[in-house]
């Protein structure tokens, strides 16, 4: 069967052309009948064709007006978000290919809903079996925050089960305990410990919390994950690797001593007194060896709060350079740094010796102090072996070292003298070989805890 082109153009064409010669034949036939009278003839042709053209207009009409409102049917429902409709029409036209690419539209439609939906199915169900409590909040009028979102493990640790979206933020929180809601009244992330002042175990969590604009309104993400598990776990072989640095440190010292001491002894019951002075001499450098190492630990594991002061550049280089042998890259600063000189001196000397022992020439050691707005920035670069990956990821770890006679604490050390003055340390490979250890230091606060422990100094001068 031909498809039929301009369907609409030629059933109206032949639906015209069926009434003016219907409409010819009855005229020739009234007037033949009805001889001399005209306007007889045309009012009984009217009379005839009108009813007959409305009947046939609307017999034609009728099904291309119900597939319209058919087509308007379904655009509601696919508005609405259901996609199962789909039409039907029994010709071979223009409007089967207007009902044809209507039914593939929603097929697409409904299998993208299908897909979105599955896929909704899966994040929820990520989401809600996440160890990670999920709290989604929503800033209303007068600072209202209502949860809008709450996964399982949120409802358990806030709300004992019970379902918590609509209720007020500061409400749930009223019922949890007082270490999370000073965490989250802080702002900003941070680790926060529960049951301290209770008899039940310490917990531990990490909170997380991100802010964004969703519906024109301001929206924060809260994320509680608990880390007693983990930092349990991490705690247990830091002790284990600390127990076996110090066990294979202490061994390698004091088999030494234990044999030198005994041949001394032997000597001395032989009355051959001549080599005792080399063995004592051994046995105090081994003793002191030893002493040192244990004093590396203890300063690790009792770092005090730095005590903040002003400090000259030319000062604080000239007593560094007694120290360690390092080239200053460009002119050192005339502006005071605001730090505790001892703390960075120690945490400069690890990196300068750890420059030193990176293979690299002694003379391409090289330190390099700048300040950018109100941020310090001290570099200690060499022109060593540099770090591979896994080792750059591990470097800042404590007791971590690719030395065969390294603790692993000189840049821990470091780390923590850097982040106790609110600052942190960057390792970076150097282009063309080497590495540049880099301690990234704020100075706006220090500079102001400066100046205050300054003014007190002065007062208690005055009085």
């Amino acid at each position: 069967m031909k498809r039929l082109r301009l369907s609409l153009v030629t059933r109206w064409s032949a639906l015209v052309g069926t009434l003016l010669a219907m409409g010819i034949l009855m005229a020739l036939l009234l007037d033949h009948l009805l001889p001399g009278r005209p306007a007889t003839v045309f009012a009984i042709c009217l009379a005839c064709l009108v009813p007959m053209s409305v009947i046939a207009m609307r017999a034609q009409i009728a099904p291309i007006l119900s597939l319209f409102r058919a087509l308007e049917g379904t655009v509601t429902s696919y508005q609405d978000g259901d996609f199962s409709f789909s039409l039907h029409w029994p010709h071979n036209d223009e409007l089967s290919d207007l009902v044809a690419a209507h039914n593939a539209l929603g097929n697409v439609l409904r299998e993208q809903r299908l897909d979105l939906m599955q896929r909704e199915l899966l994040l929820d169900t990520m989401v809600q079996n996440t160890p990670v409590a999920m709290l989604l909040v929503a800033e209303g009028a007068a600072n209202t925050r209502t949860v809008v979102y709450a996964n399982l493990a949120a409802r358990q640790l806030l709300g004992q089960g019970r379902k918590l979206e609509g209720h007020q933020v500061d409400a749930i929180l009223d019922q949890c305990s007082a270490a999370l809601r000073e965490a989250v009244a802080r702002g900003g992330d941070g680790l926060f410990t529960t049951g301290e002042d209770k008899d039940e175990d310490e917990e531990v969590y990490h909170l997380a919390r991100r802010s964004f604009s969703l519906n024109g309104r301001r929206h924060e993400l809260l994320l509680l994950r608990q880390l007693t598990v983990e930092l349990r776990r991490q705690e247990v072989q830091t002790w284990k690797k600390v127990i076996r640095v110090i066990s294979h440190e202490l061994n390698n010292s004091l088999a030494p001593l234990t044999s030198l001491a005994h041949s001394g002894a032997e000597l001395v019951r032989r009355g051959q007194t001549e080599r005792l002075p080399q063995i004592l001499e051994t046995i105090e450098e081994r003793s002191r060896h030893l002493e040192r190492f244990i004093l590396g630990y203890a300063r690790f594991a009792k770092l005090p709060t730095p005590r903040l002061e002003a400090c000259a550049w030319d000062v604080f280089l000239a007593r560094l350079t007694s120290q360690a042998t390092f080239r200053l890259a460009g002119a050192a600063l005339s502006t005071p740094a605001c730090f505790d000189p001892a703390q960075m001196e120690q945490a400069l000397l690890n990196l300068l010796k750890n420059a030193h022992e990176s293979g690299s020439p002694p003379d391409q050691v090289e330190l390099h102090v700048r300040q950018v707005a109100d941020v310090l920035r001290i570099e200690v670069a060499d022109r060593g072996e540099g770090m591979i990956d896994a080792v750059l990821t591990n470097a800042l770890v404590p007791f971590y070292s690719t030395k065969r006679a390294g603790t692993g604490l000189g840049l821990a050390l470091a780390r923590e003298i850097a982040e106790a003055h609110g600052g942190r340390i960057v390792l970076a490979n150097r282009d063309g070989g080497g590495l540049a250890v880099t301690l990234i230091l704020p100075q706006a606060s220090a500079v102001r805890v400066c100046r205050q422990g300054l003014t007190r100094s002065l007062g208690q001068t005055q009085v």
